[in-house]
């Protein structure tokens, strides 16, 4: 796709019409955008080089169509263990609702973990698993909808510490011009007023060999220095502030 373009579908959207288009055989170049993985049979980490066209490029969330296993066909439970680890249901599943606050499906997440239960590790990995509901169910009703099993559709992602691609920005440039501060320049001009004033102390030592006070014309002489020191402090101030010399 062309620069800034990603696939980034909404929930109703995932289910209304991918799953649904799915399910009812409809629509086959929604193999293209969402391939039939049995994402149970990889490692997470192996996932987003076999994902769809669509989001074969993105670096945050692959989706699949997930078909119904054997084992849940005879009215068991699903497996959900991979070479490396499991995935495992945490929390209860939670409804899906459309726009105009229709119940359209029932949403699970899990989290991988790696090694085998009960000593399995936690991992980043993290998955939102989507079943469509045979009929429409109102908001209302208290009843568990019946869902359709043929397939499920899933998000897959890795849980990040840090902003989505979109909400990121580039690091700052190395070559840029960093301006000195006021603060930084009044230190400065500072630290030039000190250095000058030494060097005309010294000169004056080695020049009259007296360690006493100055002289008057030593006096004038250092009220000069102080002056252009002074004037040079305030060119520096209008070059930072940006105004006219």
């Amino acid at each position: 796709m062309p620069p800034g373009y990603r696939f980034y579908p909404t929930e109703e959207e995932l289910i209304s019409f991918y799953l649904h288009n799915k399910l009812e055989g409809e629509g086959e170049y929604l193999n293209r955008v969402i391939p039939v993985v049995d994402i149970y049979d990889y490692n997470p980490s192996q996932l987003p080089q076999i994902s769809g066209e669509a989001s074969l490029r993105d670096t945050e969330q692959w989706f699949f169509f997930i078909p119904r296993q054997e084992s849940e066909a005879r009215g068991g439970r699903p497996k959900r263990l991979t070479t490396t680890g499991y995935w495992k249901a945490t929390g209860s599943p939670n409804h899906v609702y459309s726009s105009d606050n229709r119940i359209i499906g029932v949403k699970r997440t899990m989290v991988f973990y790696s090694g085998r239960a009960p000593n399995g590790a936690k991992t980043d990995w993290k998955m939102n698993e989507y079943k469509a509901i045979k009929a429409e169910a109102s908001s209302s009703n208290n009843e568990v909808p019946k869902l359709r099993q043929e397939f499920s559709l899933c998000r897959v992602y890795k849980k990040s510490k840090c902003l989505r691609a979109f909400d990121r920005r580039p690091a700052p440039r190395r070559d840029v011009v960093s301006y000195p501060r006021v603060e930084d320049a009044d230190h400065n001009n500072n630290l030039h007023k000190v250095v000058a004033r030494s060097g005309t102390s010294s000169a004056e030592s080695s020049s009259s060999g007296d360690h006493g006070q100055p002289s008057h014309g030593e006096e004038a002489n250092q009220m000069d220095v102080d002056n252009e020191a002074t004037l040079l402090d305030w060119e520096k101030v209008d070059w930072f502030l940006g105004s006219e010399p």
